[in-house]
């Protein structure tokens, strides 16, 4: 009996300081400073940076972001109705051991269609820490 073994290279730190820097690059050029945290599949923290002006909260909640998206392998975007009362991760929350944050901004990263990581980005408003997230997972592509 022949066994095949799937292998997927895993997210480098090259990988992570090319993440780090697109979203760093889209949030400048909109204007906006932040914190950016990039995750491998494990939860490591591979790459981090937060921009001096950027408030000291934004890092924590890019780390907080990248986790939620790591862990639900989904765009912390989508997920926001599925915390709601009655929704489908309500009480999902309690259940870990590090909180999450149903804030749009956290993206999970994905090659050859298996979860390699997760980008987080906090700073700015949530629909623009969501679109900085998701170029900079674009410019990985």
């Amino acid at each position: 009996m022949s066994t095949t073994i799937l292998t997927v290279a895993p997210l480098t730190t090259r990988d992570a300081d090319l993440l780090l820097t697109a979203a760093r690059r889209a949030a400048e050029a909109a204007g906006v400073t932040v914190s950016v945290t990039v995750l491998d599949a494990g939860g490591h923290l591979l790459a981090f940076r937060r921009d001096d002006r950027a408030v000291l909260i934004s890092g924590e909640t890019s780390t907080r972001k990248a986790y939620t998206a790591l862990q639900l392998n989904a765009p912390t975007a989508d997920l926001v109705d599925a915390v709601q009362p009655g929704g489908l991760f309500h009480t999902l929350p309690t259940a870990l051991d590090r909180p999450l944050l149903f804030i749009a901004g956290g993206v999970p990263v994905h090659r050859d269609g298996r979860l390699i990581g997760a980008v987080g980005v906090g700073g700015g408003a949530p629909e623009q820490d969501h679109g900085f997230a998701t170029a900079a997972v674009a410019a990985l592509a």
